[in-house]
């Protein structure tokens, strides 16, 4: 299926790694040119070669910090100077720490809402004119399943994941017809992060080995196995096409049946 995006410009937070990247990647595939960013620039630089080499279109990469505003501002500058304009938007961000609710600091919930939130508050504004002026102008929300079904020992992510829900919803509404606005909600998919929250589950002594921890997370979902990041990453092309023209305000889960809600 042609998507349609080819020749279009693209920019996708936090895609050094993980969801972001897949994202980035499928974008790409579909000739999208795109820009990456993130904190790491080493790992931005092997990303930019991998999505670089998925496709016919221009990759950029910015190293950025999405908690900073004015990094932001300097992003979306950027990619515009870079491509001549943006067509769509890809939020995505690394997951805060997880564990339990009586060990997280003040420090952490405010951390956690501007890694989560105002990152795609301040992207979105931002980019908001430039994304108007498009003939396509999208944008899509990388949340987490953690918005609809709260999962144990993600505390932060549970609470504040939601925020960007209801912004999704709000600029659905307000930034209609010109910009269509969705979410994704990814079930598990075989990222670091994924690595990252079974070690640290291993290490809290809830499972022996990391296989066994693995094999936890897909104990739940119907289709007996966590995602690969390439699915999620399809999800967020397509939300960002013409074929999906009449999709708006929608949170999408992609999780493999999991959520019963």
């Amino acid at each position: 299926m042609d998507l349609g995006l080819d020749g279009n410009s693209a920019l996708v937070t936090a895609s050094s790694s993980g969801l972001g990247r897949a994202s980035a990647k499928a974008l790409a595939a579909e000739g999208a040119d795109v820009a990456l960013c993130a904190r790491g620039e080493e790992k931005l630089e092997d990303a930019k070669e991998e999505i670089d080499a998925a496709g016919d279109g221009d990759v950029v990469a910015v190293p950025t910090d999405i908690t900073d505003p004015d990094e932001i501002e300097a992003l979306v500058d950027a990619t515009v100077s870079e491509f001549g304009g943006l067509d769509h938007v890809v939020t995505s961000a690394g997951g805060p720490p997880s564990g339990p609710f009586l060990d997280t600091t003040e420090r952490d919930w405010y951390e956690a809402y501007d890694l989560l939130v105002m990152s795609a508050v301040w992207l979105t504004k931002a980019a908001h004119p430039h994304l108007a002026e498009s003939d396509a102008g999208t944008v899509v929300n990388v949340t987490s399943t953690s918005v609809r079904e709260a999962i144990d020992g993600l505390v932060l992510s549970n609470a504040v994941r939601r925020g960007v829900i209801g912004l999704m919803k709000t600029q659905a509404r307000e930034f209609a017809p010109e910009i269509r606005v969705n979410a994704v909600l990814p079930g598990a998919h075989e990222t670091p992060r994924i690595e990252e929250l079974v070690e640290a589950a291993v290490e809290r002594g809830e499972y022996d080995t990391y296989d066994e921890g693995l094999a936890a997370w897909a104990d739940d979902i119907p289709l007996d196995r966590v995602g690969q990041p390439r699915e999620l990453g399809d999800a967020v092309a397509f939300l960002s096409s013409e074929r999906a023209s009449f999709v708006n305000g929608v949170a999408m889960p992609v999780d493999g049946g999991r959520l019963r809600s």
